[in-house]
């Protein structure tokens, strides 16, 4: 039976940092803009409405550099909002018809053979059926179309379902 999952946004503590003015993954401080709207914060895993500041960065969702720790651009709402509450329901931004799904190793390599173009409607599953193999030890939800980071999906238990 595939394990339960949950998806999980960027840690408070680095979304703190850039609001803060931390330079991003590429040593540069983020930029502050104003949303046209639509623009998914990978925080509390929400649209940024039109009008609201937000942030945009290098981000690296890994712990250390190495050949497979990809990164790219993000936005994040310039003012703090509440971190989304790990969940395995589908985060409100991710609302493109497809994403790619894709499986990580304990260190933090891309399991090769995981990576696909996954219909919105069917990551859950997906990636249910990727934690699954104990080789995999998280997964990625990515941009179809631009390969950026949307948020991490990892397994859990029935007691750490919102939390």
């Amino acid at each position: 039976m595939p394990p339960r999952i949950r998806f999980v946004a960027m840690p408070e503590r680095e979304a703190f940092a850039y609001r803060a003015g931390s330079p991003d993954a590429y040593g540069l401080a983020p930029e502050r803009r104003v949303s046209p709207g639509g623009y998914p914060c990978r925080h509390c895993l929400s649209d940024i409405a039109e009008g609201e500041d937000y942030l945009t960065l290098a981000y690296r969702p890994f712990p250390t550099l190495q050949p497979y720790a990809e990164t790219g651009p993000i936005f994040l709402h310039a003012e703090p909002c509440p971190r989304y509450a790990a969940s395995d329901m589908l985060p409100p931004m991710l609302a493109s018809p497809d994403y790619i799904v894709r499986g990580y190793d304990t260190d933090d390599r891309i399991v090769y053979g995981t990576g696909a173009v996954t219909p919105t409607a069917e990551i859950a599953d997906r990636a249910a059926r990727l934690l699954a193999d104990p080789a995999i030890a998280y997964v990625h939800v990515r941009s179809a179309r631009n390969n950026c980071y949307q948020c991490r999906i990892e397994r859990c238990d029935d007691a750490a379902i919102g939390s």
